[in-house]
């Protein structure tokens, strides 16, 4: 179980120089709108142990330099459960955030709808997710943390519905409280660790780390530029391939650098998001924002292994994120293909595919893509930006594998050199081709 504070000790970790907003003026009727025996005198002992009014208190403060909205829950009222008060008080700090320009960080530690005010309280989620999509379409970001508890509609809209999530460790986490769960259901399952493992949590983080991690994330997210992002320089000092083959052979070298050396030689400071939010992590597919020269530029960067449907979906959520946060987007491409085995097809390879390259192609903000190893057919084509394509010397971009296209016209094994040449699948052959507008040098010593 994760450490549990007070909505206000929550704010006092992230942030200095809190300023509460107003609670919206209301009324209800005795013992709330279904009038639940008892309701009005549990308000009160919740409001007398707490010192709230209410189960989320919500304001203004300033995180790593910037300044954002901020919804904490308060869990000792009322289990931090929503009800109309509560939808009072988050639509008017969306409000705030939409008329300030401001991003949203929600502090989430609820176990859901209150039971004592019927349904009146379960369309609050109606409202809350009417607020966030209002939120999204206006560029702003979402930054969620998942304390302890975070479960039932809380989770399913403030929660999981953010840009960016982030899970203290051991936090409880998942639509079904911990009350309500089949009686055979895998405790392990709703924790933190759990949801990060499933693709529906970025990071999980612990508390002394949070304000630092915040921090970093609002700037990345509200730093938006209209320029292209730049073509990394070319790392390693490999020659401009002889030979289809030759190509073939330098982008399958084990010595070649790989998109973890290109981002950090890239990035000041680079943060990645995780997850495809239905269930799946590819480890061969990195995305994130990073940091260069003062401005945020988004980044989908495949590791060299066959990418998994997860992998195609991550990257088409953090193209759309960056489209919609008006910031540029650099792709680093290099994979063999895309996954083809019976568990990909199961998982939707090709539906995967489709969303990258329709994310690609609706993109408002430029793509960059830089060919650094293997390209392998439509799988590796999804990324790549059309007219904005760049190539590495040790790379090649193929509609098959040489080896693939021997088998399928019946040649010889030894013909795969052969079959290499007449691809044309060398980096100056895509210039030639028009596929890419020019083959990368390489950095100077000192030079990003």
């Amino acid at each position: 179980m994760a450490e549990r504070l007070t909505a206000r000790a929550a704010l006092a970790r992230v942030t200095s120089a809190f300023t509460e907003l107003p609670a919206p003026e209301g009324t209800s009727a005795p013992d709330g709108p279904i009038a639940w025996h008892g309701y009005d005198e549990q308000r009160a002992r919740a409001a007398a142990r707490t010192g709230e009014q209410e189960s989320v208190v919500c304001g203004t403060g300033f995180i790593g330099g910037t300044e954002a909205v901020l919804i904490s829950f308060e869990f000792g009222f009322l289990g931090g459960s929503l009800g109309e008060r509560t939808g009072d008080r988050l639509e008017a700090a969306y409000t705030h955030a939409r008329a300030r320009r401001l991003p949203v960080v929600s502090l989430i530690a609820t176990g859901g709808s209150r039971m004592q005010e019927g349904m009146r309280a379960l369309v609050q989620l109606q409202r809350v997710a009417r607020q966030s999509a209002l939120t999204r379409a206006a560029g702003l970001p979402h930054v969620a943390v998942a304390c302890d508890p975070a479960t039932g509609g809380g989770w399913a809209t403030l929660g999981a519905g953010a840009d960016i999530v982030l899970a203290l460790p051991g936090a409880q986490i998942g639509f079904a409280g911990s009350r309500v769960r089949p009686p055979d259901a895998d405790p392990s399952a709703y924790t933190a660790e759990a949801q990060l493992a499933a693709g529906h949590v970025d990071a999980v983080v612990r508390r002394e780390e949070l304000p630092g991690r915040l921090g970093r994330w609002l700037t990345l997210l509200t730093t938006s530029s209209d320029l292209p992002a730049e073509p990394p320089r070319a790392l390693g000092d490999a020659a401009v391939p002889a030979t289809g083959w030759d190509a073939v052979q330098q982008a399958r070298s084990a010595a070649r650098p790989r998109a973890a050396a290109y981002l950090d030689a890239y990035f000041e400071t680079y943060d990645v998001i995780s997850g495809d939010r239905c269930g799946g992590v590819d480890p061969g597919m990195l995305c994130g924002f990073g940091l260069r020269e003062g401005r945020t530029i988004a980044f989908a960067a495949q590791l060299g292994t066959a990418t998994l449907p997860s992998g195609y979906r991550t990257a088409a959520r953090l193209i759309r994120l960056a489209d919609r946060l008006a910031i540029p987007v650099l792709t680093l491409i290099d994979t063999p293909g895309a996954a083809n085995d019976a568990a990909a097809e199961r998982a939707g390879t090709g539906a995967a595919i489709a969303d990258v390259f329709a994310a690609v192609a609706s993109a408002r903000v430029p793509v960059t893509t830089l060919l650094i190893g293997e390209g392998g057919s439509g799988g590796a084509l999804a990324l790549s930006a059309p007219d904005n394509t760049w190539a590495t010397p040790d790379s090649y971009f193929s509609v098959i594998a040489p080896e693939l296209a021997a088998m399928i016209l019946k040649r010889a094994p030894d013909e795969t050199r052969t079959t290499a040449e007449q691809l044309h699948v060398r980096p100056q052959d895509l210039v030639d081709l028009g596929i890419a507008r020019g083959i990368v040098p390489g950095a100077a010593p000192g030079e990003r």
